[in-house]
């Protein structure tokens, strides 16, 4: 399929042919028929992308502060090669889709196959979007018409806050696509609507829709205007859906309301607000998210679980649907809005040119097709007949491409597939790294008879069942961390393995890294008990992020301390017996990305894991202590090894190096020559096991024994 994308990093947009999305559980799959073109929103995306890297930098300080830390903890090269990375991964255009049902997912009841629909989908052929992110098109309603449903919801949601009440007096700064949109809604409320642009033709096409449209710069003094049509008493609210950088608008915004007047903004404009202009007055200023509420809420849009009508009268679906509903009953006129109509293929037609110019709304014309959409994109004629460790990679995100693929490439791995759920990253990384298929069914991966390695980087909830499906067509299989998310799943994976002669390898990365080597070396193997501390300064993430949901991600224990207890095991040779966790906070269930792990090892030896995302970004991100025969070392975030006691040793220094290259180099050794798992399969047991018992720990508060 054809889907539109910005480059970044080059600065091109492109008609991309990518495979088609598969329907996904709680989605509707849809065949797009027309999508928007949001040239405000779009154009910034499209400018970003064309800007050089200095330009880049001005536009996002805070990303480049976030550099300069890593630089000094991390390293120059390591950074560099993040900040590249990230560069390199396109971004898909477009969030005003409209197109016809074509598949349904698990779950979903409201659809059926044939339904026209309006969702936040990209310039893409097919889509298959969350449910809460879909509406239904009334039979009256074009597919042109319906295009304008989610930039109309933005309006609206502006409009939702305001609270606007029948005969009050509204000011709309910014005439462009969403002003005309929320002018236009504010208006079929009972309000008195003035708007201001400086582009006379969209001051004109405002005025016909009835509402008091000025130009500005035709000598119009604006806080002068509004007092005056209002008897010196100002407007009752300002919704801004201007694009400035300026501080003006939202001083004059300010200057023009009423006192206790509200300021809403919708658009993008600089807000270096003074306090005198908003004191005297007592102003209220909110800033509108979006399409309402469920916005990036991970429950709502993507696990469909909706508010209650009771206490969330307008969601974002709601909006979506009200908005459908004004274009019914011809409350709001948005055929008008649409400056011109461009076949897909053509559409560099409005990316070569998106100064905005006399431009409104620009539709995507999108060919109808009646063949089933192709789920693989094909690269050159690479033959892999005869070769050994053949691989398919299922997961196409950022690990995959910053990390994975890099090593592999590295170690002249043989690459066949690689699979992601939308298609566009796979299809990025297949090209970038000469990998024959992007798809988006990683089935077919597995049917491959020419794979002997499947690597699954997938999010954690899908580990264990691609493990065992992966295990089960007869391949080697190689899974990021963790193996599984609860002893049930774990016991699954088990009994698959046992009745195979495949190997389970899981991202244990860190005992590959040379310092981690190193350590092995001069502490010997005496086998005698040892004392470590381990902190892992984590970093915060966002409660809402999909790694803390126990049944997506884990949590951040299962899915990233276990990084830390294979280690130990690695450095003590031993086997956890006995864990024991304590979460910071009075209520520390609700903490545990903030915790402190005690191990006991079946040799004697103890280890303290400190699991921390209340840090600094600037302190180092790892480090290790052990203390083992009067003896220390110390580990700086795998840059720098000391220590102390040891007899022809005191330093070594690498370039930051978590040990990916040597574990892939390892790994795809082992699959072809058909050797031994790089890590045993009992201390990968007894590391996931140990995770759910620091969990159990947590729970109970005390003591857990690993069986």
């Amino acid at each position: 399929m054809k889907q539109i994308i910005q480059d970044l990093r080059k600065g091109d947009t492109i008609l991309e042919e990518v495979p088609a999305p598969q329907v996904k559980s709680g989605q509707v799959l849809i065949q797009t028929t027309r999508s928007l073109v949001s040239l405000g929103t779009e154009r910034m995306l499209v400018e970003f992308g064309k800007a050089n890297f200095l330009q880049k930098a001005k536009q996002q300080p805070d990303k480049v502060k976030e550099v300069f830390n890593k630089i000094k903890t991390d390293g120059l090269k390591p950074t560099i090669n993040a900040v590249f990375n990230k560069l390199g991964q396109p971004l898909p255009l477009g969030y005003c889709n409209v197109g016809k049902v074509i598949a349904i997912g698990k779950g979903v009841e409201e659809f059926t196959v044939g339904d026209r629909v309006a969702s936040n989908g990209n310039h893409a052929e097919y889509v298959s979007i969350p449910k809460n992110l879909v509406s239904k098109i009334p039979d009256n309603v074009s597919d042109e018409d319906a295009a304008f449903t989610v930039i109309g919801a933005i309006g609206l949601q502006g409009i939702r806050l305001i609270n606007p009440t029948f005969g009050e007096t509204f000011v709309v700064v910014g005439l462009g696509l969403i002003g005309l949109i929320t002018a236009q809604l504010l208006k079929a409320n009972g309000c008195r609507v003035i708007g201001f642009d400086f582009d006379q033709s969209k001051v004109d096409l405002a005025t016909s829709f009835g509402i008091d449209a000025v130009n500005p710069g035709t000598g119009v003094d604006q806080v002068k205007y509004v007092n005056s049509v209002t008897k010196d008493i100002g407007a009752d609210g300002v919704i801004i859906t201007a694009s400035n950088k300026s501080n003006e608008i939202i001083s004059q915004s300010a200057s023009m309301s009423r006192k206790r007047g509200r300021i809403v903004l919708v658009g993008v404009i600089g807000l270096d607000i003074s306090r005198a202009d908003f004191f005297a007055k007592e102003l209220t200023f909110q800033v509108s998210c979006s399409y309402g509420p469920g916005r990036y809420d991970e429950k709502y849009e993507q696990k469909g679980e909706d508010y209650p009508i009771g206490f969330v009268r307008w969601t974002e679906k709601r909006n979506f649907e009200s908005v459908l509903e004004a274009i019914s009953s011809k409350s709001i006129n948005v055929n008008a809005l649409i400056t011109e109509r461009i076949p897909l293929a053509e559409y560099d037609k409005i990316y070569n040119d998106m100064s905005g110019a006399n431009s409104i709304a620009s539709i995507l014309e999108y060919p109808t097709k009646s063949d089933e959409p192709s789920r693989v994109v094909s690269f050159g004629n690479n033959s892999y007949t005869g070769t050994k460790g053949v691989i398919g990679i299922v997961g196409a995100g950022n690990f995959t491409s910053a990390m994975i693929l890099p090593s592999l490439k590295k170690c002249a791995a043989s690459v066949k597939h690689i699979a992601s759920s939308g298609g566009l990253s796979g299809t990025t990384m297949a090209k970038k790294y000469g990998i024959s298929n992007s798809t988006t069914d990683y089935k077919s991966i597995l049917s491959d008879s020419e794979v002997d390695l499947v690597m699954i980087t997938t999010r954690h909830n899908a580990h264990a069942s691609m493990v065992k499906e992966a295990l089960l067509a007869g391949k080697h299989v190689f899974v990021e961390k963790p193996l599984a998310l609860n002893l049930i799943e774990l016991t699954e994976v088990l009994d698959v393995y046992k009745k195979s002669d495949k190997t389970i390898t899981v991202g244990f990365n860190r005992r590959f890294a040379p310092l981690a080597l190193k350590m092995k070396t001069v502490l010997g193997s005496s086998n005698t008990p040892m004392n470590i501390i381990a902190t892992m300064n984590a970093g915060f993430i966002p409660p809402e992020v999909w790694v803390h949901d126990m049944e997506v991600g884990g949590g951040r224990i299962i899915g990233e301390a276990c990084h830390f207890i294979d280690l130990c095991n690695y450095l003590t040779e031993s086997k956890v017996v006995e864990v024991c966790m304590n979460a910071m906070g009075v209520n520390p269930k609700e903490n545990i990305d903030n915790a402190s792990i005690l191990l006991k090892y079946a040799n004697g030896s103890n280890a303290v894991i400190n699991y921390f995302s209340n840090g600094s970004k600037a302190y180092s991100k790892e480090r290790i202590e052990v203390f083992h025969q009067e003896r220390t070392l110390i580990m700086d975030n795998w840059r720098t090894l000391s220590g102390f006691g040891f007899k022809g040793f005191k330093t070594a220094k690498t370039a930051q190096d978590k040990g990916h290259a040597q574990q892939f180099k390892l790994l795809v050794k082992s699959v072809k020559n058909g050797g031994e798992a790089i890590v045993p399969i009992d201390d990968i047991i007894n590391s996931t096991k140990a995770t759910f018992a620091a969990i159990e720990s947590m729970k109970t508060g005390t003591w857990i024994k690993v069986d």
